[in-house]
């Protein structure tokens, strides 16, 4: 008896089940061999993952979903809520995508026993125990910043920002969510001079602006991609959501779709470094904004920038250009070569679209590890590359793959 009952004792301190459902099981079978019974029930909750394509299948064994099925953050949110989209999903068999999302910012050390090895999965092997990530948002040091615009039609740089002390979209309360719109909205009012702008809430604006924010290409609308929606991104929609954007129209920050801010700079033609400058110039005033209303944004030396999708940490950033490249598009070498310069292209209507009269959305293959400067300056000298590789190809002259850049620097 006493060695059942200290069994039972063990059941209870280490099993994610109820007490009830442990009593029944005690007694059920006479005070026997409860750590079997432990076992068996974390072994019927793991996930079959055999026909899945993402990080988190690669990296969740059964023994780590059994040490972290238990454990939940300080705001509730549990491994099994993370893992749920990559259940889900399992993802396309040449595309390998991640497969678990944050509720918050403790999900990346309740959950690093699982998260960490699919950090340095997706980045390429960066390891998040052992490596700082470098933030730099200096746009002077950029070098030949402006691009061909025979080739190059539009630039734009975007990324995401968390406010510390809200759950993130996947987990968030309404009131949460509410509150993210607030202080970004309080924040953004504060902006002055060529950043000076409004905010239309998708739940206020009328049929005329919404018809507009189309037009611009602005308006992002409720999320269908089973990605999103299996990670409870779309729920309550479109209670407090929006976008913002400057009287100009080149810097706009959407709030609480995939994370709770993203920051895009933007503009027609090639000159990436204005892009670029407006960018940093934009972040450094919103955080110094949100900063004197008692907030700050989500930040540490390891992850750098703490977003939804482990995908995003680091920088967040994305710097592309809309560039017409049609005869070096159909070279079999153009995927090498975007390879080799940490590159990645895309559709001009995003991701999964197909590239229209030779034009692809150019961009930083990298997120973690290098500083937001060094990615775009990665993307100024790759897409200058392209750009030369397309005009050697129009005069009948061979190209080059050059050698691969080493991703942290």
């Amino acid at each position: 008896l006493t060695s059942a009952v200290f069994k039972l004792v063990i059941g209870f301190a280490l099993c994610s089940q109820p007490v009830p459902t442990l009593l029944k099981h005690f007694l059920s079978e006479r005070c026997s061999n409860i750590l079997s019974c432990f076992l068996y029930l974390c072994s019927a909750e793991y996930p079959d993952l055999r026909k899945h394509n993402n990080c988190m299948a690669s990296n969740l064994t059964p023994a780590i979903y059994a040490k972290l099925c238990d454990k939940a953050t300080p705001n509730g949110y549990t491994l099994d809520q993370a893992i749920q989209t990559g259940v889900d999903n399992p993802g396309h068999p040449f595309i390998k995508t991640v497969g678990l999302v944050a509720g918050d910012e403790e999900s990346y050390e309740v959950f690093a026993e699982l998260l960490d090895p699919v950090i340095k999965e997706r980045h390429n092997g960066y390891d998040p125990r052992n490596m700082k990530h470098p933030t730099d948002l200096d746009a002077s040091k950029i070098q030949s910043g402006q691009f061909d615009e025979r080739y190059v039609l539009s630039s734009r740089v975007r990324t995401g920002r968390s406010i510390r002390g809200l759950s993130l979209p996947p987990a968030c309360t309404r009131a949460e969510r509410r509150e993210v719109e607030r202080v970004v909205v309080d924040a953004l009012a504060g902006l002055k001079g060529d950043l000076t702008g409004k905010y239309y809430s998708l739940t206020q604006m009328t049929e005329k602006e919404q018809q507009q924010l189309i037009d611009d290409h602005f308006l992002f609308d409720k999320p269908v991609s089973p990605l999103l929606t299996c990670a409870g991104m779309a729920r309550d929609w479109p209670d407090a959501r929006g976008i913002w954007h400057n009287n100009e129209k080149t810097f706009l920050i959407w709030v609480n779709e995939e994370d709770h801010t993203r920051v895009i700079s933007m503009e027609k033609g090639g000159n990436m470094k204005r892009v670029f400058e407006r960018f940093c110039r934009g972040l450094k005033e919103v955080e110094h904004l949100i900063q004197e209303k008692g907030w700050e944004f989500m930040w540490n030396e390891r992850l750098g920038y703490i977003l939804t999708c482990p995908s995003n940490l680091g920088t967040g950033l994305r710097a592309g250009v809309h560039v017409k490249l049609p005869l070096l598009s159909k070279d079999a070498r153009f995927s090498k070569i975007l390879d080799h310069l940490r590159l990645q292209k895309r559709g001009t209507g995003g991701v999964d679209t197909a590239a229209v009269g030779g034009v692809f959305d150019i961009s930083n293959l990298d997120r973690l590890g290098q500083s937001e400067v060094q990615l775009v300056q990665t993307v100024v000298d790759g897409v200058n590359y392209l750009i030369e590789c397309e005009k050697r190809l129009e005069r009948g002259q061979d190209i080059k793959v050059p050698p691969p850049l080493k991703q942290f620097k």
